[in-house]
């Protein structure tokens, strides 16, 4: 079985900075997209930035030029910088990985989701 586990959530000021990690473990699994998402109370979650296994990455236009995404292969982890945080950004952050398991020829790729970091900005 493979985990997801979450850490770096927290309570900022408007302004501030946050990093949130997302590490995976388990054995014998590759990890093709990692996502992260969020969701906002009383709204539907919603995608915010991707970075594929070959480090291409995607963001929401309300995270462009303040997110980045990135990961560490070797560690199974997704990290997700954020910088200019606005009150806005308050949500729980989730993240989502592509998670290939099985023999050559075999192999299933499976969508695990973290437990979740809670994010909250103060104005």
């Amino acid at each position: 079985q493979v985990q997801l586990v979450e850490s770096g959530g927290g309570l900022v000021q408007a302004g501030g900075s946050l990093r949130l990690s997302c590490a995976a473990s388990g054995s014998r699994f590759s990890i093709n997209v990692m996502d992260w998402y969020r969701q906002a109370p009383g709204k539907e979650r919603e995608l915010v930035a991707s970075i594929t296994n070959g480090g291409s990455t995607n963001y929401a236009d309300s995270v462009k030029d303040r997110f980045t995404i990135s990961r560490d292969n070797a560690k199974n982890t997704v990290y997700l910088q954020m910088n200019s945080l606005k009150p806005e950004d308050t949500a729980v952050y989730f993240c989502k990985m592509g998670i290939v398991r099985g023999l050559p020829g075999q192999r299933i790729t499976s969508d695990y989701w973290g437990q979740g970091t809670r994010v909250t900005v103060s104005s």
